[in-house]
């Protein structure tokens, strides 16, 4: 749909009311010229993937900034423990950034802050009353003072001028989290209508449903682009209501017989008041173990959006307290292997265990990727004698993102010109493509983006027209980007075919020692041939008095062959060589 929309006649308008005095004639042109530019639209993560949600907004010399996440490794990273965006654009137009806007506090879309504010200009850093607190929770635990930036607060429905050329009306969104936004961009060219993560419940929690007044006062005027949320794009109808979970919760809860124990998301604020409301009409005390669990509710309920009549017990406390009077809040949602449910289902958590009569409530659905981690986690508590409830066998958890009749909704209240689907993998963004462009009235084009495109909007052009560095930092441990894709090679070839170790010193007496892990039962026998080809090669190299560098590969290419001919495996080789 054009930004500017014609006028249609009305009754009042066509009908001839009479003999109409004169107006002056006017100076200057009648029609004001469209406005010239462009904005650029930059997304650093949050495309063809889920997690490390970061978007750049350019219009001439300033930037906007949108949300700062991180994302979980792979299988095939092994070691990894987070990944973060790559940031080389925003460190490289470090000075244009005018301002900072959060749409919630998960981790997907805050995570990375720690690692990336230090790195840039104290700009403007706005976000919501919890989303802030989460971020300055996360900003002490690395030792940083929430103090040095420039935070401030805003609620989910407030204006915010950033810089000469943006302004940005948020508005709620209902999410699996409070405090959740999308945001109509105020350009010089037009308006850019940001959805963020959400689901259109109409019951939420917390009574707060999705301000969609504002998509259609923006589609009314003319929306040039939108970019939503493509996470569900594939699933049919609607997504349940967050209502309609809690009331399920309270079914399991309410006819359990012995302890219950609950996992969930740590920083679905609403989910875990259901459970703690259910556990007390039951009369259960509720006790939370985990750090994430521990420290995301403490946040919540410091700052008001969690509630509990009576207080939260620790561990010692319940242990000696009847089993139909004990509600356990635990991470491990995802199958973490240190999280307290992992720990519980293996037998090797310290304070409690598993025991037959026991129900288990995995209220959560596996993010992709840990699909097999938490089935091994269910087989081991059914292995136990747990009574296990998990989705989708039993309704006990809705998404927190909108599915196809749910984003109809948006896009026909946007009428946008030109649409980006967003947070989602390709087939994802795809679906959600096809979705709009089955609409009676579809955008005029869409795109499908990849990470580091750069897209150019006009009011008449909509396409990409380069690209920047983007890329995930490997988190590893204290260290932050000193794992290369070239180490988790090497991890992965270690993890598969084992490592030997080949330390040939070249001295008077030439000397060959050969030690292997993670290789192969007859090890032994094959390393006494490769002890053996060494040794040979290293006197032979001494004789000749070639170089150590040159030794080294000599003694290097021939086991490698050896090893590969007489296994079929091709382990790491870590050869060293060195003289008296």
């Amino acid at each position: 749909m054009s930004q500017h929309k014609k006028q249609p006649t009305t009754l009042a308008t066509s009908l001839d009311r009479g003999p109409r005095k004169r107006r002056p004639r006017r100076k200057g042109p009648a029609i004001l010229a469209p406005p010239t530019g462009h904005v650029e639209i930059i997304p650093l993560g949050g495309m063809g993937e889920i997690g490390k949600n970061i978007t750049v907004f350019r219009y001439q010399d300033e930037i906007l900034v949108v949300d700062g996440g991180l994302a979980f490794p792979e299988e095939h990273m092994p070691g990894v423990d987070l990944l973060i965006p790559k940031i080389d654009f925003l460190l490289d137009h470090a000075k244009d950034i005018r301002g900072w806007v959060l749409t919630h506090g998960h981790e997907d879309h805050i995570g990375a802050l720690p690692y990336l504010l230090p790195e840039l200009p104290r700009v403007p850093i706005y976000g919501a009353k919890l989303t802030l607190g989460l971020v300055k929770g996360k900003l002490e635990e690395f030792q940083l003072n929430p103090g040095d930036f420039n935070f401030k607060e805003v609620s989910t429905d407030e204006r915010i001028a950033i810089g000469r050329f943006f302004t940005v009306d948020l508005f709620r969104m209902t999410h699996s989290i409070p405090d959740n936004s999308g945001m109509v961009i105020h350009t010089p060219i037009g308006k850019i209508v940001h959805t963020g993560d959400f689901k259109l419940d109409p019951t939420p929690i917390d009574g707060k449903p999705s301000h969609l007044a504002k998509i259609a006062q923006a589609g009314a005027e003319g929306v040039l682009l939108l970019i939503a949320d493509s996470t569900n794009a594939e699933r049919p109808g609607t997504t349940p209501s967050e209502l309609e979970i809690a009331k399920n919760l309270d079914q399991v809860i309410g006819k359990s017989k012995g302890r219950v124990f609950v996992t969930t998301f740590a920083s679905h604020t609403h989910r875990i008041q259901s459970v703690i409301k259910a556990a007390e009409k039951y009369g259960r005390k509720v006790a939370m173990e985990g750090r994430s669990m521990l420290k995301f509710s403490r946040i919540a309920t410091e700052l008001g959006y969690l509630n509990a009549k009576d207080r939260l017990y620790t561990m010692e406390e319940i242990k000696d307290l009847p089993d139909n009077q004990i509600l356990v809040l635990a991470t491990g949602s995802q199958g973490q292997p240190m999280s307290v449910l992992s720990r519980l289902a293996s037998g090797s958590h310290a304070k409690l265990s598993i025991e037959p009569g026991d129900t288990v409530i995995l209220s959560s659905s596996p993010i992709p990727g840990n699909e097999e981690a938490v089935n091994r986690v269910i087989n081991q508590l059914y292995a136990l004698g747990a009574l296990v409830y998990y989705p989708p066998n039993h309704r006990i958890h809705a998404s927190g993102h909108a599915s196809q009749d749910e984003l109809k909704i948006v896009l026909n209240l946007a009428t946008p010109k030109f649409f980006m689907p967003w947070h989602g993998e390709i087939r994802q963004q795809t679906n959600f493509k096809w979705l709009a462009e089955s609409l009676g009235e579809p955008p005029k084009k869409t795109l499908v983006v990849e990470n580091g495109d750069v897209v150019k909007l006009t009011q008449d052009s909509f396409e990409v027209t380069g690209k920047v560095v983007v890329g995930a930092v490997y988190v590893d441990g204290l260290g932050v980007g000193d794992i290369t894709d070239e180490i988790l090679q090497d991890r992965q070839l270690m993890a598969a075919e084992g490592v030997v170790v080949i330390t040939a010193l070249a001295g008077r007496e030439p000397h060959v020692e050969v030690v292997s892990k993670g290789f192969v039962k007859a090890g032994e026998r094959l390393l006494v041939g490769v002890r053996k080809m060494s040794l040979d090669v290293l006197i032979k190299g001494i004789r000749e008095k070639k170089t150590l560098e040159a030794i080294r590969d000599d003694i290097y290419y021939p086991v490698k062959k050896f090893l590969r001919k007489e296994t079929g495996r091709d382990p790491v080789i870590i050869l060293t060589a060195i003289s008296e």
